[in-house]
């Protein structure tokens, strides 16, 4: 961890996970500090601040010239509140995350939205997605989140949903969803769904690794790839619907809004790597109208676990040099 000690206050732009916190500063357009804190589970909304202005104080002895917040769920851009957050632990009420955390770290201005659309304009401004007015962001991680860019803008929608794509229906009336639906794209395709059917599977009878090698642990994305490596047939078969999954909920999103780019990053994503992908886009150019398939491309994500916290940035107001680098 480096610490921003500079004339000009930094700009910090955190990714708020299930599972970690990641936060990086910017000073005059460089990076000049990260640092990583695990998500609290216990203690809600007032736990997470508390976790979120530590690492800002981990970053910047001094008040923030702007704090960026990339978050998990529907968030209201426009008043900082999250109001549903299934992928958080304790996070049951709406909560204004964006007041409570300026607070914390000397009354800054604070912005907070939705983890993949900061996700997606990160690749849009600095990644991938460079030099491409239309596309949609997709990562796959503890659950799939999705976002839009349109005309060289991110696009949230009168809900803040634009993009959701890991809640459409993919299955009508099948597995539950972390969000209480049923047949959604997260459902198959999420990490948390698929741990969920692995150990149902595993209860009934099927022989499977991932159990084993999960133990009482969840099960992260490095046990699924270890998992596929040893040809394990649970394995084989719930990354097979996932890549069904999200190849549907793509083709209709691609048909409806005529993008021609599709970029996909998330922790499940990037440790299953390029051939995953390549998956996908060959089931996706299945199912979508001749006329599209020589155009549409599903490619990779370029910032990995840093897209967020760069997104988030990028939304504060600060510019980031490339190439992207500490």
């Amino acid at each position: 961890m480096t610490v921003a000690r500079n004339e000009t206050r930094a700009t910090i732009g955190i990714d708020l996970g299930g599972t970690k916190i990641y936060a990086l500063a910017v000073v005059d357009g460089r990076i000049v500090g990260e640092a990583k804190e695990k998500t609290p589970v216990r203690g809600g909304p007032l736990a997470v601040v508390d976790a979120l202005a530590a690492v800002v104080r981990q970053l910047t002895p001094e008040t923030p010239a702007g704090v960026g917040v990339g978050a998990p769920g529907a968030i209201d851009h426009q008043s900082g509140v999250i109001r549903w957050a299934p992928n958080l632990p304790g996070w049951i009420e709406p909560f204004n995350l964006a007041s409570a955390l300026s607070a914390a770290v000397g009354d800054c201005p604070v912005l907070i939205d939705n983890d993949v659309n900061v996700g997606t304009l990160a690749e849009h401004r600095l990644g991938a997605g460079q030099g491409h007015d239309d596309l949609v962001g997709i990562f796959v991680g503890t659950g799939v989140g999705g976002g839009l860019i349109l005309d060289g803008r991110l696009r949230r929608g009168p809900s803040g949903f634009a993009g959701e794509i890991g809640h459409m229906v993919v299955r009508p009336g099948g597995r539950r969803c972390g969000c209480g639906g049923r047949g959604h794209v997260e459902a198959y395709a999420g990490r948390a769904g698929m741990e969920r059917r692995a150990r149902q599977l595993a209860e009934r009878g099927s022989d499977t690794v991932l159990v084993s090698m999960a133990k009482a642990r969840r099960m992260t994305s490095s046990v699924f790839a270890r998992a596929l490596a040893a040809k394990d047939s649970v394995a084989l078969n719930l990354v097979e619907g996932a890549v069904e999954a999200l190849a549907q909920a793509l083709a209709a999103t691609v048909t409806v809004l005529d993008v021609p780019l599709v970029v996909i990053g998330g922790g499940l994503a990037d440790r299953l790597g390029p051939s995953f992908v390549a998956r996908i886009e060959a089931a996706t150019a299945e199912l979508v109208p001749g006329v599209q398939t020589g155009a549409l491309r599903i490619i990779p994500c370029d910032l990995g676990d840093r897209g967020g916290a760069l997104g988030a940035a990028l939304m504060a107001g600060t510019d980031i040099s490339l190439p992207v680098s500490v």
